[in-house]
């Protein structure tokens, strides 16, 4: 009776996507070209990495992510939530074995949700050069002057 009552109690809580997906999420950053500044919002610590690396995030997080690079121009990338079929259906696994109290799990970890894109690839464009000062006008050769009268 007793493997019965532990057997119900892990399928009960397998249903559960903060169970079966967990509540945080690698996410993958890399850039063309490589060496690039990354600093991403929106953790509990913001954090600075160099292209290519990754960073681990709650799944319920609203994170940013800004490239710089020296002689690039500096792009920001808001990541979207987004609740893919694995999330889904361990969330609605909830239905069946979690009731209320999953759900609300889920609800408040974000669990049955992943960050897109992931993973994150940028192309960095490089910064137009500064316009040229125009060159000064060339001047005009003056034309000779009349020889002046009773010379």
């Amino acid at each position: 009776m007793r493997i019965f009552g532990i057997v119900a109690l892990g399928v009960m809580l397998g249903g559960c996507a903060s169970v079966t997906r967990g509540t945080t999420e690698n996410i993958a950053i890399s850039s063309t070209p490589s060496g690039v500044e990354a600093v991403v919002s929106g953790l509990e610590v913001p954090t600075t990495c160099t292209t290519p690396c990754s960073v681990v995030a709650k799944r319920n997080a609203d994170i940013s992510i800004t490239f710089e690079k020296p002689g690039y121009e500096s792009q920001v990338v808001q990541l979207q939530r987004d609740i893919p079929g694995a999330g889904a259906a361990g969330f609605a696994g909830n239905l069946l074995l979690g009731g209320v109290v999953g759900m609300g799990v889920d609800a408040v970890t974000g669990a049955a949700t992943d960050h897109k894109p992931n993973p994150v690839i940028v192309t960095m464009q490089p910064k137009a050069p500064p316009p040229r000062a125009p060159a000064p006008a060339a001047r005009k050769p003056r034309p000779p002057r009349a020889p002046e009268a009773g010379t």
